[in-house]
């Protein structure tokens, strides 16, 4: 039975489709749900050059996604938010080894057949590597 859906949030339009299809599951299913926003930075980055400015102005971007997210789960839902740093994909994979996730819900991003090659995809690496189910919103 689903009691805990993680939503990976970043502020684009598929992010926001997946919320709201995760809010559905949660009302459903009486789940709780966990908003996930992933500063993508490289920890290299964070340590070479990046000035505490530069990081809390990322953190500040984060939190209000996260907050937008947060204020459209209604009334009698359970919900709760998290900020990282990091490598999306690896950070959501870590976060679903420390977490008790039954379902990850998140948007897919249109990426074009090369980019998709080259580049990889958030959504298509943690389909391929979590260990729970993962519904990806397009």
């Amino acid at each position: 039975m689903t009691k805990n859906i993680l939503v990976p949030v970043d502020g684009s339009k598929n992010s926001e489709d997946a919320i709201q299809k995760a809010i559905e599951l949660a009302q459903a299913c009486n789940a709780k749900l966990s908003f996930l926003y992933v500063a993508n930075i490289n920890q290299l980055a964070i340590n070479a050059c990046l000035t505490e400015a530069i990081l809390e102005s990322v953190t500040k971007a984060g939190d209000v996604i996260l907050d937008r997210a947060m204020e459209t789960v209604p009334e009698g839902v359970e919900k709760e938010a998290f900020s990282e740093t990091g490598s999306p994909a690896v950070v959501i994979l870590d976060f679903l080894e420390e977490h008790d996730v039954d379902l990850v819900v998140m948007g897919s991003r249109g990426l074009g057949v090369m980019k998709g090659v080259l580049l990889g995809s958030v959504s298509q690496y943690v389909v391929e590597q979590a260990k729970c189910p993962v519904l990806v919103v397009k």
